[in-house]
């Protein structure tokens, strides 16, 4: 049984409040207590996608606050957390967003926290400690990065917009994202990577980016920055007609957005 099927301020606000609590949290522990011998845990998708002992430790200490305030919530973390819902709340989690960077010491990474109810995301935090930001948004209320308002910027042409992206880590993927990519790069004003998808999905969020693609990511890649950045005035989806997925994931204001989906679809950015 779900708390209840149109979700009132109050839970929303208890979702927004629990999940600022946690990135913060996170983000000062994995900021302050980052070992300068930092070691390898296990491994991903490959040896090169390497999950911490700090990455392990931070999804505990999310998903141990969020049990001790919501019990029957549900989980869903990128490095193993996984609870049936029995209140209709589910917390989707990557507790870093950019482990890469993390580990290398580059600044671009962030703890990813949403909450969604029935399967439709409520609330959305994405905490860059580095950065000295929190991107935050509730549906229907807008979105803002620390207490300042975030829009997206107008949609300027294909051919004038900055669009960042990202590759996997599987040598076949990657090579593929890379064609898409060199066949892209002509027809744009110019290509990022910055290496965190949250991260992305929140520039767009805030106009520091005009769009943003990749292939491959996973709900606890996209799950908050999806909402903060469609809370900013962007679109975003997958395949023409299709919502964003695993296997593609697009985000750019109005206007762009239906250029850069139709030449990503025409690319097959989508598939392998």
């Amino acid at each position: 049984m779900t708390e209840q099927s149109e979700p009132s301020g109050r839970l929303k606000a208890e979702l927004l409040e629990l999940a600022l609590e946690a990135a913060t949290r996170a983000g000062a522990f994995l900021r302050d207590g980052r070992p300068d011998d930092l070691g390898v845990a296990a491994t991903k998708s490959s040896a090169i996608d390497v999950v911490t002992e700090m990455d392990i430790a931070a999804e505990k200490l999310i998903t141990g606050l969020i049990t001790d305030r919501r019990p029957e919530d549900g989980l869903l973390g990128e490095e193993g957390a996984s609870v049936e819902t029995r209140s209709g709340v589910e917390w989707v989690i990557d507790p870093i967003d950019g482990t890469v960077n993390y580990l290398y010491g580059l600044p671009s990474w962030a703890i990813s926290i949403a909450a969604r109810q029935d399967g439709e995301t409520l609330v959305g935090v994405v905490h860059a400690p580095m950065r000295g930001e929190i991107f935050r948004a509730v549906r229907g209320e807008g979105a803002f990065v620390n207490d300042r308002p975030a829009r997206v910027r107008p949609a300027p042409e294909l051919g004038l917009a900055l669009v960042g992206t990202g590759f996997g880590y599987l040598a076949e993927r990657k090579a593929r994202q890379a064609e898409v990519a060199r066949r892209l790069i002509p027809e744009v004003r110019d290509i990022r990577r910055g290496g965190s998808a949250a991260i992305d999905l929140c520039d767009v969020a805030a106009g520091r980016m005009d769009a943003y693609y990749e292939r491959g990511l996973n709900p606890w890649d996209y799950a908050a920055g999806d909402l903060i950045a469609r809370e900013a005035g962007a679109l975003t989806g997958g395949r023409p007609g299709e919502p964003l997925s695993p296997a593609l994931t697009i985000a750019a204001p109005p206007g762009l957005f239906e250029q850069l989906q139709a030449r990503l679809d025409e690319l097959g950015a989508w598939h392998d």
